[in-house]
């Protein structure tokens, strides 16, 4: 339902959302220009050097949330645990134990950082729970999203449906989500009720916008709209980015408008994500994503760059529309990247990521106007879009 934000990636980078003074990257603490002896933030965590804040970040967020998600996971049947354990990373298909990766836990640093923006170190440890369940829902969309893509490789390794068959793959991602309201259920936190209503709601926009998906790539390219395939793209990838900083400002105690607008950071950032998740996805490097070679134009799915293309009144988009039409061969996704290159369907797909960037930041001012205290929200939304991968 959302795209993955755990392969390793092409390196795409976006140019700074128009040269805003907020959109600065901070400087370390005690050094000039961001370099050298590591200084401290308000809320007493070492303040990482520029460049690595956003790793630092993640991985405080996986230290913090990883051991929440092995307890829920452990009370899991012996089936739906073993599945879900290897889905991790933390299991091989045998049951043995493995060091595989569970994931750069975007999500959850999100639900953390908003947080502690609104309400510093107290705020961030309180809310553990809740970025571990926005992690939760976040893998279930992963387990059915592979389900019905058919998707053989993840993370550098078989998909669970490859390893265990359909149905226990998706019984498994149902057994996630569960887990993720039964978290948020337990929480004695005040803040509780109110996030697993915003997060069920998610669940709902993302069934719809995955819904949306699979009803559009059985329709002829003629008949999706840009605007029909950007509106489908928020459900799947931003509703829930948006709802993991709206969770953590519901834990810091922030107001019904900062939440709104912590919300819709969330989503102008996910969108930008899933742009450039979209360009990756025709173009990338599967010795570093991790997937198939050209498996998005051997599907003929309708992603964004391949829909402005379509929109683009240019004569390489009748080409794209022909190679659409017909079965699948060898060397297609090669004239298709060529195509939608040509009807200038990446160059848009990535100066609409640039945009929706821009519209995060200005969200993000409005819900958190010091730009001191949102720079870890900052550095998570220049990860989302300018990642290596």
């Amino acid at each position: 339902m959302g795209e993955s934000l755990t392969e390793s990636r092409t390196e795409t980078t976006l140019p700074a959302p128009g040269g805003q003074r907020y959109a600065e990257p901070r400087q370390a603490a005690g050094t000039p220009e961001g370099r050298g002896t590591i200084g401290t933030q308000r809320d007493g965590r070492p303040a990482p050097t520029e460049g690595h804040e956003a790793a630092t970040l993640l991985e405080w967020a996986r230290a913090e949330v990883d051991p929440v998600l092995r307890t829920a996971l452990g009370s899991l049947p012996g089936p739906m645990r073993r599945i879900a354990l290897y889905h991790f990373g933390w299991e091989r298909a045998d049951g043995t134990a493995a060091e595989g990766s569970s994931g750069k836990a975007v999500r959850p640093a999100l639900v953390l950082a908003a947080a502690a923006a609104g309400g510093g170190s107290e705020a961030r440890a309180g809310a553990a729970r809740a970025a571990a369940a926005v992690e939760l829902v976040h893998n279930f969309t992963l387990l059915h999203d592979d389900v019905m893509d058919r998707h053989t490789t993840r993370r550098h390794r078989p998909t669970a449906w490859s390893a265990f068959g359909d149905a226990d793959a998706i019984l498994a991602g149902d057994a996630l989500q569960a887990l993720a309201l039964r978290l948020l259920a337990q929480d004695p936190h005040r803040a509780a009720p109110a996030a697993a209503a915003r997060l069920a709601d998610c669940v709902v926009e993302l069934c719809a916008g995955r819904h949306a998906d699979a009803a559009m790539q059985r329709r002829a390219p003629a008949e999706v709209t840009l605007d029909e395939v950007l509106a489908m793209a928020e459900a799947k990838t931003g509703a829930l980015l948006g709802s993991a900083c709206a969770i953590g400002g519901l834990y810091a105690g922030a107001s019904e408008a900062e939440v709104a607008a912590l919300d819709a950071f969330g989503r102008e950032a996910g969108l930008a994500f899933q742009l450039i998740d979209d360009v990756i996805g025709i173009w990338g490097d599967p010795h570093r994503t991790g997937k198939p070679v050209g498996a998005d134009p051997a599907a003929r799915k309708k992603s964004l760059p391949v829909a402005a293309a379509f929109a683009s009144g240019h004569p390489a988009a009748a080409e794209l529309a022909e190679l659409y039409a017909r079965p699948s061969e060898r060397g297609d996704a090669e004239h298709i990247a060529l195509a939608v290159e040509r009807a200038g369907g990446r160059d848009w797909a990535q100066g609409q990521a640039a945009d929706r960037m821009a519209r995060a930041m200005q969200q993000l001012a409005r819900a958190v106007p010091d730009p001191e205290a949102a720079g870890d929200l900052l550095a998570l939304a220049e990860f989302v879009t300018r990642r290596a991968g």
